[in-house]
């Protein structure tokens, strides 16, 4: 997982380039926001993403046990590393496992001039 840190209080939080995400895939960060540090993960489909904070909400522990592996085997959905919870990628409810039916948290991220940035930092 990757640290990024905010410079000033106005500035946007680059992430990363949207290519440096695999389509398909996912990736890590830890980044301080004006809400404290905060570890989040995106999901790229296309030029779409979708950025969640990395806790599952059965116990609070990290969604991945290797550093960017959050979806299951066929990159069909995110997977908990703890306990197999199963949550969609594109709204991160859960549907199968110890917190069905509860979301993931979602984190607001925007994709702009190849970009992507956090947009509720």
């Amino acid at each position: 997982m990757e640290t990024h840190l905010r410079s000033g209080q106005d500035a946007r939080l680059i992430l990363c380039r949207l290519g440096e995400i695999p389509d398909g895939g996912g990736r890590g960060f830890t980044v301080e926001t004006k809400r404290g540090v905060r570890d989040i993960f995106i999901v790229r489909r296309g030029d779409a993403v979708f950025a969640y904070e990395n806790s599952c909400p059965h116990v609070g522990t990290p969604l991945d046990w290797v550093p960017d592996q959050f979806l299951s085997e066929d990159g069909s959905h995110i997977v908990c590393a703890t306990h197999g919870a199963q949550f969609r990628i594109e709204d991160g409810m859960c549907f199968s496992g110890p917190c069905h039916g509860v979301p993931l948290p979602r984190v607001a991220v925007e994709v702009a001039d190849g970009a992507v940035m956090l947009a509720d930092g």
